[in-house]
């Protein structure tokens, strides 16, 4: 009896090692600071050192909450001719679940080729008898990573990305998903604030080829071909990259883009994230910007939010940030799920992923890169706007909050990795 219990907690301990590591090394030295956004070389870095090409040509539109966002996907599925490729998290049902399905299904009962890929935690509370329908409807839908004893290991690796290609040539990102809390238009603490974004042009080329990645991973099928992978003509004038990340294939690229990034920032860093709980490299990095000269400003959830270990991890690591100068505010009207970063004017970095070890370690994300002037510009009115909803957290708030508070706090911040 005691030989099995201990197999059974060796099993135990080595299952809660592989869900919880990268099993790769970790950044672990701060990155010096050798030129700025706007500097040739940084590009060279995003595009050569950590990513896919930055391509020309590309047109990307941003949509707000759901009222926006909902609609615009849904056009573009309707209307779709050869192919439809769906990857999210979140999958609920409800009546804007079975919105999508009935759109999904519509298109595959014309002999459109639709792919759907929902995360196994995330789509949880999908109806199984919807995704039925779906799949007598002809549409390929697969969840990733299920509980089955050939994911033991990985079964704390989610897939939070958040894709949506139609005919391999429009494409959506961003952070929203198909469930009612995106409804409406962040109205009141029942309806969220989100972004997602809307592009064309070559770079939704490697939207695709993100996607196709997990695809085949999940069922085993290499998805390729002109209906796949039609020329694209350019759309626009934006600069682009579809940064991705997976513990399967360099769990800290995302990080290390996001440190390449803030250590170039010499004028500003705005970020704005549902759960912003920063590392030591992360911190180190923003606390040596601040010193540099750069504003840093965040926005992050208030009261209103899904996750209130996250919330308490957070402002237990805000101490460092504001005492170097960084400018703090967290949303009031409802669940704040935007995600974005900006730096200097120049680069907007967009998509699934949040300012956590869960985004840069665990999870499969997926970040669209802009690097345009206008664009950025005018997420920043976007950001400015959304800080006119928020309160100010000042050093002295911070260390006023009561022993209590203080101490749940740091108690949940040493959970902080896996949160």
């Amino acid at each position: 009896m005691l030989v099995f219990a201990s197999v059974v907690i060796a099993l135990i301990v080595a299952l809660l090692y592989l869900n919880l590591s990268a099993g790769e090394k970790r950044v672990s030295h701060e990155i010096q600071h050798l030129y700025r956004v706007e500097d040739p070389q940084f590009c060279r870095a995003m595009g050569m050192l950590l990513g896919p090409d930055i391509v020309r040509g590309n047109r990307v539109t941003a949509l707000m909450n759901g009222d926006e966002i909902f609609p615009a996907m849904l056009e573009a599925i309707r209307g779709a001719e050869k192919t439809v490729l769906f990857e999210t998290f979140i999958y609920w049902s409800g009546e804007i679940g079975d919105e999508f399905a009935e759109a999904l299904s519509e298109r595959a009962r014309a002999g459109v080729k639709v792919n759907v890929l929902l995360d196994w935690v995330g789509s949880i509370k999908v109806d199984r008898g919807l995704l039925d329908k779906m799949k007598e409807a002809g549409v390929e839908a697969h969840m990733f990573h299920p509980l089955r004893w050939y994911n033991l290991g990985r079964i704390n690796n989610r897939t939070h990305r958040k894709l949506l290609i139609v005919d391999g040539c429009v494409g959506f990102t961003g952070g929203v998903g198909i469930a009612s809390p995106w409804t409406g238009h962040a109205q009141d603490a029942d309806h969220w604030r989100d972004c997602h974004f809307r592009v064309e042009g070559p770079v939704v080329a490697q939207m695709q080829s993100v996607m196709l990645s997990n695809w085949s991973k999940t069922t085993g099928y290499i998805l390729h071909g002109p209906d796949y992978f039609p020329v694209l003509p350019p759309r626009g004038e934006v600069d682009a990259q579809m940064f991705h990340s997976s513990p399967s294939g360099g769990s800290e690229s995302m990080q290390l883009m996001y440190l390449i990034a803030i250590t170039a920032a010499v004028k500003t860093i705005d970020i704005a994230s549902a759960y912003f709980v920063p590392d030591e490299m992360a911190r180190v990095a923003l606390v040596a910007a601040l010193k540099r000269g750069v504003r840093v400003r965040v926005i992050t959830p208030g009261k209103h939010t899904d996750q209130q270990a996250v919330r308490h991890a957070s402002r237990a690591l805000w101490g460092d940030l504001l005492k170097a100068g960084a400018e703090i505010y967290v949303y009031q009207p409802t669940m704040y799920h935007c995600k974005m970063v900006l730096v200097d004017g120049l680069l907007s970095s967009v998509g699934s992923t949040n300012f956590d070890p869960r985004s840069f370690h665990l999870n499969d994300e997926a970040n669209l890169n802009v690097y345009d002037r206008a664009f950025t510009q005018s997420l920043t009115e976007v950001f400015e706007r959304d800080l006119q909803r928020c309160k100010h957290v000042t050093l002295q708030d911070w260390e006023a909050r009561p022993a209590l508070e203080k101490a749940r706090e740091r108690l949940t911040a040493l959970l902080a990795p896996v949160l």
